[in-house]
Parts: structure tokens; C-alpha cells; sequence
């Protein structure tokens, strides 16, 4: 037995060249067919595209491919066939049937063999059955889902077949699924029957359009109503998840807000401090991100996936530190006159931003986002990118971080301290300028680390923070001075809201009618959603 499988193999690696000289013969007597000059005569070249893309050769694909992207020539002189492409002053020759160079030729030796609108269309139709074929899982996703965009009946037979032969339980439903939209647009009543119940399934918007350009073409009544019935179940489904996305862009915009708000929620909360320097704050973080990966494309282009890990620590240091140096120099001197710290921070703030302007100039910078902060998924019918995701769950860990910070360290007891009586906590010996000046570097720091996250979403430029600092100050008067939990449920309902009223409003109004809520809200409860307390607070 043994001896017999030997003999098999043996004659079949024998075999091989004569096999694969054979397969390049046949498919070189289809090529020649491709030189058909009568239109009168261009079914015979069809034939051959067929003919080809049916002969079981490896060089079937690219001869199809350089045919429809007006790549395939013949010589002048004899007609021979190569796949031209054009390199330097000369033309770059392939061998069409085995892919070898044949070196290069000046360009009035070879005249390119036509391809009109319609052999374009055969020529994709027979290179997808070809791609349903491939090793390549990811190839066979994307013939299938071109297929899917085609619908073409022609395809049914080529995706029956691949049907067949198809064990990747993920590639075998975008096949059905192909399959179906192509059946549909066929006159097979029973086809079409079962192709509206897998599109049902799929329950999309492409979906939904197919059935409904099905019930407005001559099918028999049955397939009208099924199609009906369809479409207003999905209809009804694509309503929900239609929601579902809404709460999700809307999520995305309250961690946005949340990130911003959150610094500005410490400052304010402990001193009182009307800090109209905020939004610089932000933007500081954002260039900082900048630079670090400027510095890290010259340097080290391997490390520009953790360029953001980097730039967190040095947006918090830069960012906390220009704080610091703020309350020591101006705030300190303002206690107890909010307008005025109001206009010295408004000062501050167009310094900064002419500080930026003239380092870094006064257009947009490119910031780029790692490889794992790009692309998106589908959760059934919801899209969700990455970067909006990243951004929402590390809003939620520097909040609980902060939260941490504030709750079990003794810089975090003092701050509370001096947050509920500055006159005890300084008769109790704790130095509340200090106190203020680290608590506002706090504020500036995580407001520094906000930017960074922000720079993945938004464009990086010295007008950056001013698109966050009224909202930030809605968050933080909506949720409860100085309360980082009402800084949450602010940031959150805000940006669900919002929204909720975009499309039906437009983003402009939806702003305006979020803040006269703000404002009815407050006349009701001043101190916001969660007040805080303290006997400072309630003299």
C-alpha cells in the first residue's frame, strides 16, 4: 500500500510541469481571443473572459486584472501579448502567462488591447467568482462583499459553488448573504423567497434599500408582500438601533466633556477661582502630544504606538506645572474677587495663545492615532470607533483616579479640608496657599493629560481649548460645584441630550436649548445636581 501512494506521488510531482504547461496553454489560446477588434465580435471575447477566469490557472487573476486596468498590449509587429506598465522613459514587460520580466521596450512597439464598459463589467464579475476561490480568507470577505454591492443574478452560479466549498462559518454568511441579494434581483420566485428572509437577517440599511427597490419591480405578489412585511421589520429594528447609536455618540460626547470639565471641577470647587485659562490648559496637553510624536517619527518611528503613554506624564508635568506658576503668580493676589480673577485669567488665556501661535504657528497640526486607537467594529447595527472608546474609558479611570487621590492620600485629606472650612483647616495648621496652588496645578495637570486624548478627535491648534471651556463650566455648574460624581452625571446628561436634539434642531439650536435647561435648572437648585457640603458652603 505504501509503495502504491508512492507511485502516485511520485507520478503526480512528475506530472506537475506537463499539467502546468498545459493549464498556460489553454489559457494563452483564451488570451489570443481578448485581440478581438469587432465590436460585431466582442461576444466571442466574453466567451473568453469566461473561458478564462474558468481555466483553473494561477495567472487567470492578473491577466484579468491588467485587461481591466488597460494593462494588457500586443505587439505591432506579431501580435505577441505582454502586460505593459510604464517605468522611467521606457515600458516595464511581463509575460502574462508565466508573470516573468521580458525587459523593457519603447512605447510606439505595443498597442493596447480595448476594454469598453461592458467587458469591464464580465471582467469584474468573472474576477470575484476567482476571489471567492482564494486562500486568503480576507480576499474571499471582500469578493463576497463586493458581490453583495453588485447583486448581479450572473454571480449566482460562482457563489453557489464557493458556497460549497466554504468551512469559514464568517465568510460563508457574507457569501449567503451575496447570494441572496443577487437572487432577489432575479425572476426565480422562490429564489426570491428565501433571499428576502436572509436579508431580513442582515437587517441593515443596504438591506432595507434592496428589499424596497424589490417590491417596486414587476415580482409576483407574494414576493411583494414578503418584501413589505420586511421592510417594516426592519424598519422598526433599525429605529431601536438607531437609538442605540444616539446613546452612544452621545456617551462619547460626555467622557469629551467629562475630560474636560474634570480639572476645572477641582479648581473651581476648592477656590472659587473663575479660571477662564482652562481651555489653554487643554491645549497645552494637545501640543505637547504633537511634539512627542514629531520627535518620535525623526527618532524612533517603532515607538509611535505608545507615543501616547508618553505624552500623558509630560501633558500633566507641563500642563500642572504653567498652573502652579499661575496661582503663584496672579491668583494668589485675587482671592475674593472673582470678576477679577475672571479678567486676569481671560488675560492669561490670549497669552497662551499667542505663545502658541508663534511656536507652532497659527494652522492646524497633525496629530496621528496609534494603530490601536484606529478603525472601528460593528455591534449588530452599531459602529463603534476606537478612538471614541479609548477616550470614554480612560475619562472613567482618571475620574476614578482622582477620585482615589482625593479620598485615601493626605494631600487629598487637606484639599477636603480646605474645601469645607479654610478657616478651621488653617487653624489646624494646614498651609491652604500651598493647598491651593497644588490643587490648582492638579486642575491644569489632568486638564494637560485631557488634551491628549482630545488631540485623537479633534484638530490640534492654538483655538483649541475655547470650544471646551463653556461647556466645561455648564458641566461643572449643572453637576454640582467641586463634586466630581455631578461632574460625571453632568458631562454624561449633557452630552446625551445634546444628541437627542442635534437632528432635530440642528447642533447650533440644540446648544442654545441645553443652556436656557441649564439656567431653568439652576433657578430651581443653584448648588446643581449634587451640592456640596460643608459649613462654608452653607453660610
Amino acid at each position: 500500500m505504501q509503495r502504491l501512494i508512492k507511485f502516485f506521488l511520485l507520478f503526480a510531482f512528475l506530472a506537475l510541469p506537463f499539467m502546468q504547461a498545459a493549464q498556460a496553454d489553454e489559457l494563452s489560446t483564451f488570451v489570443e481571443q481578448l485581440k478581438e477588434k469587432s465590436t460585431s465580435k466582442k461576444i466571442k471575447t466574453i466567451r473568453a473572459i469566461g473561458a478564462i477566469g474558468a481555466s483553473g490557472s494561477e495567472r487567470a487573476a492578473p491577466v484579468l486584472e491588467a485587461y481591466l486596468g488597460g494593462k494588457l498590449f500586443q505587439k505591432k509587429t506579431d501580435g505577441t501579448i505582454v502586460i505593459i506598465v510604464k517605468g522611467g522613459e521606457g515600458l516595464l514587460l511581463s509575460d502574462p502567462y508565466s508573470g516573468k520580466s521580458l525587459g523593457t521596450s519603447p512605447k510606439n512597439k505595443y498597442k493596447k488591447i480595448r476594454v469598453n464598459n461592458r467587458l469591464r463589467g464580465v471582467i469584474r464579475s468573472v474576477l470575484g467568482g476567482l476571489q471567492l476561490q482564494h486562500r486568503d480568507r480576507l480576499k474571499r470577505l471582500e469578493a463576497a462583499a463586493s458581490m453583495f454591492k453588485s447583486h448581479n443574478p450572473k454571480s449566482i452560479p460562482a457563489l453557489q459553488e464557493a458556497l460549497k466549498a466554504e468551512t469559514d462559518e464568517d465568510v460563508k454568511t457574507r457569501m449567503g448573504e451575496a447570494l441572496a441579494a443577487a437572487q432577489l434581483s432575479s425572476t426565480d420566485a422562490s429564489a426570491q423567497l428565501s433571499a428576502i428572509k436572509v436579508l431580513e437577517a442582515r437587517g441593515d440599511k443596504t438591506a432595507l434599500t434592496l428589499l424596497q427597490a424589490a417590491m417596486q419591480k414587476g415580482a409576483s405578489t407574494e414576493v411583494k408582500s414578503q418584501a413589505e412585511g420586511a421592510v417594516r421589520r426592519i424598519k422598526k429594528s433599525l429605529a431601536y438601533w438607531e437609538i442605540g447609536q444616539t446613546i452612544f455618540y452621545g456617551l462619547s460626547l460626555g467622557s469629551v466633556l467629562l475630560l474636560a470639565a474634570i480639572g476645572l471641577a477641582i479648581t473651581f470647587g476648592v477656590m472659587g477661582v473663575i479660571n477662564m485659562a482652562h481651555g489653554e490648559m487643554i491645549m497645552i496637553g494637545a501640543y505637547t502630544t504633537f511634539v512627542v510624536q514629531e520627535v518620535i517619527r525623526t527618532s524612533a518611528p517603532a515607538l509611535f504606538d505608545v507615543s501616547l503613554l508618553i505624552a500623558l506624564p509630560l501633558a500633566f508635568i507641563i500642563a500642572g506645572s504653567i498652573g502652579v506658576a499661575i496661582e503663584r503668580g496672579i491668583i494668589r493676589f485675587l482671592y475674593g474677587r472673582p470678576l477679577e480673577t475672571l479678567l486676569a485669567t481671560w488675560g492669561i488665556s490670549l497669552v497662551l495663545q499667542q505663545a502658541v501661535r508663534s511656536i507652532f504657528g497659527p494652522t492646524n497640526q497633525e496629530v496621528g492615532n496609534p494603530s490601536w486607537m484606529s478603525g472601528s467594529f460593528e455591534v449588530g447595527q452599531l459602529i463603534i470607533t476606537n478612538n471614541r472608546l479609548w477616550i470614554m474609558v480612560f475619562a472613567l479611570a482618571v475620574l476614578f483616579t482622582l477620585m482615589a487621590v482625593l479620598k485615601y492620600t493626605s494631600f487629598g485629606l487637606r484639599m477636603r479640608a480646605v474645601t469645607q472650612n479654610r478657616a478651621m483647616a488653617g487653624s489646624m495648621g494646614i498651609r491652604t496657599g500651598w493647598v491651593d496652588a497644588l490643587t490648582f496645578g492638579l486642575g491644569s495637570g489632568v486638564a494637560g493629560i485631557a488634551g491628549v486624548a482630545l488631540s485623537q478627535i479633534d484638530n490640534v491648534s492654538p483655538n483649541l481649548g475655547q470650544a471646551y471651556i463653556v461647556d466645561s463650566f455648564m458641566v461643572v455648574v449643572f453637576g454640582g460645584v467641586g463634586n466630581l460624581w455631578g461632574t460625571l452625571v453632568g458631562a454624561v446628561s449633557l452630552g446625551v441630550l445634546n444628541k437627542f436634539l442635534e437632528p432635530a434642531v440642528g447642533a447650533v439650536l440644540g446648544k442654545i436649548l441645553v443652556l436656557v435647561l441649564i439656567i431653568l435648572f439652576i433657578q430651581k437648585r443653584p448648588r446643581g445636581l449634587f451640592a456640596q457640603k460643608g459649613r462654608a458652603v452653607e453660610q
